[in-house]
């Protein structure tokens, strides 16, 4: 009997294919690059992401909310910026829509974390990083 003619050529171009497929995967590829180290992350940064989270929760009425600021991780200078921030962004909710707030609670935090570079001394137990 014999295989068809084009058999070698199909068998051929499905190894292709399949190793193609496998390159693709993670940790099936030759390409062994380090990852690109982590960006340094500032006070500033910290403290937007903090404070604009908490604030999102509590729009959003999250049970976690709740939390005192030593639980959120807040600094005392963070909590009044928290509770500043959560304020105007519920006014501006009742006036556009939540997602207006949100949008609201990332610029002024940001804005009002870099005023005061992270908003972190004056927490009685913060400590300068080493």
């Amino acid at each position: 009997m014999g295989f068809p003619p084009y058999a070698p050529a199909r068998t051929a171009l499905v190894a292709v294919l399949a190793f193609g497929v496998l390159a693709t995967l993670p940790g099936c590829s030759d390409d062994r690059r380090d990852p690109p180290p982590p960006q340094a992350r500032t006070a500033v940064d910290i403290c937007t992401d903090l404070i604009a989270y908490w604030v999102k929760e509590a729009l959003k009425g999250s049970k976690w909310a709740g939390l005192d600021w030593e639980q959120k991780g807040l600094s005392n200078e963070q909590l009044k910026i928290h509770d500043e921030v959560l304020a105007s962004a519920r006014d501006q909710e009742r006036l556009e829509s939540r997602e207006a707030a949100s949008a609201f609670a990332d610029r002024e935090t940001r804005r009002r974390c870099a005023s005061a570079n992270g908003a972190t001394g004056s927490s009685e137990n913060w400590k300068q990083p080493q």
